[in-house]
Formats: C-alpha cells, structure tokens, sequence
C-alpha cells in the first residue's frame, strides 16, 4: 500500500510519504474495530473521530483519514480512493509525510483504513 500511495503522490509530484508505526498502530486497530462492532464511518459508534482516537494513543499530528470496505486487494482499494475526490485529495496531499495502514480481512470486510501525518 505504501508503494501505491508513493506511486500517485510522485506523478502528482509530492515527496513520498514513509511508513509510521504509530500511525499503522492506529490504523489497524480502527479496522479491526470496524468489523467488531459491523460500522463503516470515520466516527466510531461512540462517537469518537480519527482525532480523538490518535489523541488517546497520544499521537499528535493526524492529518487525514481514508477508509474502505470490501476492496479485496490493496490495488482495487488504491483505484477506489483515487477515484473519490475527498480520498484522492489525501493521498495526495503534498504536506502530508508519514502514513500508517491498517487492513482486517474478514467477513463483509476487508475494511481499510489509512492514517495521514505531518
């Protein structure tokens, strides 16, 4: 996933993006929550945000949030973000500089997340 994203950023002409354990922490454990408890949003059913969620792990700097589901492969989930405004706006935002990605592969899934950092 990484690839990919670095792959869309260079043609955009954005520096890559590198791979944050943090970020990837918090990523991987928003989509396992997602299919827990069967919801797809950025705001969980508590009613916490993709800002709220990097602050209680205390990681500071979230950027931007994309999220899918039901996209076998990394590539058909890189092809459904690029082609939604909001998501190909973060992949390719130029300020952006770390990334951490998370995948749960199960039923009615795979559910995908991306977290974006400064």
């Amino acid at each position: 996933m990484l690839a990919l994203v670095n792959q869309e950023r260079s043609k955009a002409g954005c520096s890559p993006v590198t791979a944050d354990p943090e970020l990837a922490s918090l990523a991987q454990r928003f989509s396992d929550d997602m299919a827990r408890r069967n919801f797809f949003d950025h705001t969980d059913p508590d009613g916490h945000t993709p800002w709220d969620r990097a602050e209680a792990r205390g990681i500071s700097g979230l950027g931007g949030e994309n999220i899918a589901r039901g996209q076998a492969t990394a590539q058909a989930v890189m092809d459904t973000w690029m082609h939604s405004p909001g998501h190909r706006a973060n992949i390719l935002n130029c300020e952006y500089k770390t990334l951490g990605v998370g995948a749960h592969f199960g039923p009615g899934g795979p559910w995908w997340t991306q977290d974006f950092g400064f």
